[in-house]
């Protein structure tokens, strides 16, 4: 088996312009990072477990981890295995008495069913180190100027960027897309208070998280 490499959540970001959802995995030995477009759905069902909100109603994550272990199963980590045609893919490892189960998923599903079930999240070496983003100094990536990704801007694919942009040109549009979901964000907050102060009806428990969520 391909050597992995433990991640964690850093933050989901959504756009508020193309309302394209954003999920970035770090490292957790070092800093790297792993930028994947997922669903909307799928965004505010992580969210939604990351910030332990309570629900009426169990979504439909929640019903694959409750009849996981209702059928006798224990799921044991989430595999993001495989980047093929910039897609990525992922497994997710459940034990089941002495059999042991890899089922495919998607990587967006395997990480809902992750956050609520505490277990951890592995990334394969082989796409962390053709995918992931890493701020390092100018020197260093200037050394590595060669790698890049293919333009892919679809669901569970890496974040769209050009076969013969540079390391350096890579992390630049990185930053300032994350830059610009912050400024989208602050706008959002402004035109919220400036609502609040003429509307004095209270906020729906179940409106949905934050647009940038930060892991607890």
């Amino acid at each position: 088996m391909a050597k992995l490499i433990e991640a964690t959540i850093d933050s989901i970001r959504m756009s508020l312009t193309s309302q394209q959802r954003i999920i970035i995995l770090k490292d957790v030995n070092q800093e790297r990072y792993l930028p994947i477009w997922i669903g909307p759905y799928e965004s505010e069902s992580i969210s939604i477990a990351l910030q332990e909100i309570e629900i009426s109603r169990p979504q439909t994550h929640d019903l694959v981890k409750n009849a996981i272990y209702e059928l006798g199963g224990n799921i044991n980590r989430i595999i993001i295995n495989e980047l093929k045609d910039d897609i990525f893919y992922g497994v997710i490892d459940i034990t089941q008495g002495k059999k042991q189960i890899s089922l495919d998923t998607r990587p967006s599903d395997a990480l809902a069913l992750a956050v609520r079930t505490h277990v951890p999240i592995f990334i394969s070496e082989e796409i962390m180190e053709s995918a992931s983003i890493v701020p390092v100094e100018e020197e260093y990536i200037s050394s590595r100027s060669e790698q890049g990704t293919t333009e892919m801007p679809s669901v569970e694919s890496i974040p769209p960027m050009d076969m013969d942009e540079t390391i350096t040109d890579r992390l630049s549009v990185f930053e300032e897309f994350l830059q610009n979901l912050d400024e989208e964000q602050h706008t959002n907050e402004d035109d919220e208070y400036d609502d609040d102060e003429t509307d004095d009806d209270e906020t729906d428990d179940d409106d949905y998280p934050d647009d940038s969520i930060s892991a607890v």
